[in-house]
């Protein structure tokens, strides 16, 4: 067992719980319960993604330091998505769905990109598809949500 192991323990747990907390929250009815609770979780859960992530890149520094800013991108989206729900900025429905959907899309971007190789025989690394696919599919669907909601259209179940 290396030093890296712990952290990378966590941060696979981690991600995973993220992976079913996004939709969890997704589908749930807009209004204190399960979404905000959900949400919450969601939150926390990349705050620890991050601090793992952030850890592992120091630890392997030489191989995967460049994936420290990753990170740090990945929680500020989710950050971003927490605090405009929490403070209700102005426009703060459009930046909460951005925020959240954008640390979700990249969660399932470290998720593609490390399996990869399983799905295609080659590293997720060595090919730009992973890292562009879940970006793809998932910023429209974050605009299609947005524009739903303004036009009135998408009800807060």
């Amino acid at each position: 067992m290396t030093v890296t192991t712990p952290f990378l323990v966590a941060h696979i747990l981690l991600g995973g719980i993220g992976l079913l907390l996004g939709p969890l929250a997704m589908q749930a009815r807009k209004r204190p319960g399960v979404h905000t609770f959900a949400g919450e979780c969601y939150h926390w859960v990349m705050l620890g993604v991050c601090i793992t992530a952030a850890a592992l890149a120091v630890l392997s520094w030489q191989r995967i330091g460049w994936l420290l800013w990753v990170a740090i991108g990945s929680y500020a989206l989710a950050l971003m998505g927490y605090l405009a729900a929490k403070m209700r900025w102005k426009g703060w429905l459009k930046l909460h769905l951005a925020g959240q959907g954008g640390s979700y899309i990249a969660l399932c971007t470290a998720l593609l990109v490390i399996n990869w190789v399983t799905i295609t025989g080659i590293s997720g690394f060595a090919t730009p598809w992973p890292w562009l696919v879940p970006t793809l599919m998932g910023s429209p669907l974050i605009a299609w949500v947005t524009r739903e909601v303004a036009l009135g259209r998408r009800p807060r179940r």
